[in-house]
């Protein structure tokens, strides 16, 4: 796959609706641009401490804080 190619993600109707909420409230255009940022983010963050921790010792409690903290895990 081309690294410009975009593929489709499924989200649940009630995440969905959440992304949405939150889109209205940023910058973004549109729900499919900011899901893009905010995956880029935390992966981005992911792999860079699991880089500095080693590959195997992600921090799964830190993971699930974060994204709790973007509203993608509920409270």
């Amino acid at each position: 796959m081309k690294s410009d190619e975009a593929v489709t993600v499924s989200l649940p109707p009630d995440l969905y609706s959440r992304v949405d909420d939150r889109t209205r409230r940023t910058d973004f255009s549109t729900p499919d641009a900011y899901v893009k940022y905010v995956l880029e983010e935390v992966l981005s963050r992911v792999e860079r401490d699991g880089a500095e921790l080693g590959s195997a010792e992600v921090d799964e409690a830190e993971v699930q804080s974060r994204l709790r903290s973007l509203g993608y895990l509920d409270e």
